[in-house]
C-alpha cells in the first residue's frame, strides 16, 4: 500500500481549506429492557455494552471501561502501522495491548476517597521490524505516541460540555 499516495490529495485539500478537516464524530447510547444493558450506535456500527460484572452486569458484553480501553488499543495500532508504513519501516507484527485500574467501590459509591474511574492505563506495543534501527524505532515511538488521537485525548483532555433535557420541560446544562 503506497499510503502517501493515499493520503496526499486529503492533505492538499487540509492545507488548502483548513476547515475540510474538521470533523465530528458522534456515538449515542440506546436504553435496553435492563438498566444493566444498552446499545451504543456509532453510526456505521452498534455495539452492545452493559455494566461491569462487579457492579451487577452478566458478563456477557463489554463494560464502557472495556470500551474506553479498546477505543485506546485500536487507535494506537492504527496510528503505530500508519506511522511505521509512513517512516518505510516493515513491521512483521505490532499488536498493541492496553489494561487499566479501578476500584469498583468508586463507581458503587462505597468509599468517598476512592476515585471513580481508572487510577491506570497502561499500554504495551510488541513491534516486530527487524530491519529497522534503534534510531528509527524511538522515532516510531515518539510519532505513534504523538499522533494517537485517544492517547492524546486522555493525556490532554478537552473540556467537556453536557445537556439533559427531561419529558417535564426541565432543562439542565453542564459544563
Amino acid at each position: 500500500m503506497d499510503l502517501r499516495t493515499l493520503q496526499r490529495p486529503l492533505k492538499d485539500r487540509y492545507r488548502q481549506d483548513a476547515s475540510t478537516a474538521r470533523v465530528t464524530l458522534r456515538a449515542e447510547g440506546g436504553q435496553t429492557d435492563t438498566p444493566l444493558s444498552c446499545s451504543v450506535d456509532l453510526g456505521r456500527a452498534i455495539y452492545q455494552a452493559e455494566a461491569h460484572q462487579g457492579v451487577g452486569g452478566a458478563g456477557a458484553a463489554a463494560c464502557s471501561g472495556d470500551l474506553l480501553l479498546g477505543a485506546l488499543a485500536a487507535c494506537a495500532q492504527l496510528t503505530c502501522q500508519l506511522v511505521a508504513t509512513a517512516m518505510g519501516i516493515p513491521t512483521e507484527r505490532v499488536a498493541v495491548t492496553v489494561e487499566g485500574d479501578m476500584d469498583l467501590r468508586g463507581t458503587l459509591g462505597l468509599a468517598r476517597d476512592v476515585p471513580v474511574g481508572f487510577s491506570a492505563i497502561r499500554t504495551h506495543f510488541a513491534v516486530d521490524a527487524p530491519g529497522a534501527t534503534a534510531e528509527q524505532l524511538r522515532a516510531l515511538r515518539e510519532k505513534t505516541e504523538q499522533y494517537c488521537v485517544v492517547l492524546q485525548t486522555l493525556q490532554q483532555p478537552p473540556p467537556i460540555a453536557g445537556t439533559w433535557t427531561t419529558g417535564n420541560g426541565i432543562s439542565l446544562a453542564t459544563e
